[in-house]
């Protein structure tokens, strides 16, 4: 087994951001394989979520938020970057791990046993996942997805890599990124606090504009309708989509705020509220009943404004 790390799925404790205690133990696919990958470096991970609180309703979503490559590379000396598939995957896999490096790989959950509750071996989803290890002649794969830290092996992989079949005219290769350790400094301590406020401070300027609960509540009163005379299915996508991404990213923030400045628990407070909120606006859809958006938001939209106040002292 060629390794980045030298884990063992049996033996891994996942990050404290993917704990029992929080309200949404996972956030997006792309998100939570960094969350692990910094973990799993010893780098505590709510360190470069400033990006989360630029989050906005976009029309008919909320912002499918990740980190930005110049966080990762100015905090931790780490580079991503898109990398060109011209070899069998495998073979790249083998020559980055050897060289060091890992590969951010788009698949296919339903090869991806750690999906059983929702996807696996039930419909094609596409996926990120982070691998950490690989070992091609006994069909073994480690890899970091969602919440953990997984393995898959024999048909499952040769699933994910697209062994024994070729792609079909117009279906097109994974997106692939190839992230590098060595990029630069990682910083620790007093330096990371630093450099991560000022991390903050650059993501404030790129807020919303308009206050982001205010323009989604206006959706939302407009789909309500169509939600509830609509499929089990359409509930689940539009829940994903919209307050369970927000919600997510909300308890994030908190996170960060949290870890930068644990005096303040006023900041953290308001966007506990905004994470608690967007757990019953999740609650209240499922019931597929009609209810008043208006009040719901209302407050939302107060304790947006009140995190946006707090975190603007925090960066100073």
């Amino acid at each position: 087994m060629l390794s980045l790390l030298g884990l063992d799925p049996n033996a891994y404790a996942v990050s404290p951001l993917h704990g029992p205690d929080r309200t949404f133990r996972e956030s997006n696919c792309y998100v939570d394989i960094w969350i692990e990958l910094l973990h799993a470096h010893r780098i505590p991970a709510e360190s470069c979520m400033a990006f989360a609180i630029t989050v906005t309703f976009e029309g008919d979503q909320w912002t499918f938020f990740k980190p930005p490559p110049e966080d990762l590379e100015t905090l931790y000396g780490m580079d991503v970057h898109e990398m060109q598939l011209y070899r069998p995957t495998t073979d790249h896999v083998v020559e980055q791990l050897t060289a060091g490096r890992t590969i951010i790989l788009e698949a296919d959950s339903f090869f991806m046993p750690d999906t059983a509750a929702t996807a696996y071996r039930k419909a094609h989803v596409k996926s990120s996942i982070a691998i950490e290890a690989i070992d091609v002649a006994a069909e073994r794969l480690r890899y970091f997805h969602g919440a953990g830290y997984y393995e898959l092996c024999g048909e499952d992989f040769r699933g994910i890599f697209r062994l024994g079949r070729t792609y079909a005219d117009d279906v097109l290769p994974p997106y692939t990124e190839i992230v590098r350790f060595d990029a630069g400094p990682r910083l620790t301590g007093a330096d990371l606090l630093c450099a991560a406020r000022a991390t903050l401070a650059r993501q404030l300027t790129r807020r919303p504009k308009q206050n982001p609960w205010l323009t989604f509540g206006q959706r939302l009163t407009q789909d309500l309708p169509l939600l509830l005379a609509g499929t089990e299915n359409g509930y689940h996508a539009y829940a994903f989509a919209t307050v369970r991404q927000c919600g997510a990213a909300f308890e994030l923030a908190k996170s960060f705020a949290e870890w930068l400045a644990p005096e303040d628990t006023l900041t953290a407070d308001a966007l506990g509220r905004q994470v608690a909120g967007s757990k019953a606006l999740l609650f209240k859809l499922a019931r597929r009943r009609v209810f008043d958006v208006a009040p719901a938001i209302q407050q939302l939209a107060n304790d947006w404004e009140c995190a946006l106040e707090g975190l603007g002292r925090i960066s100073q």
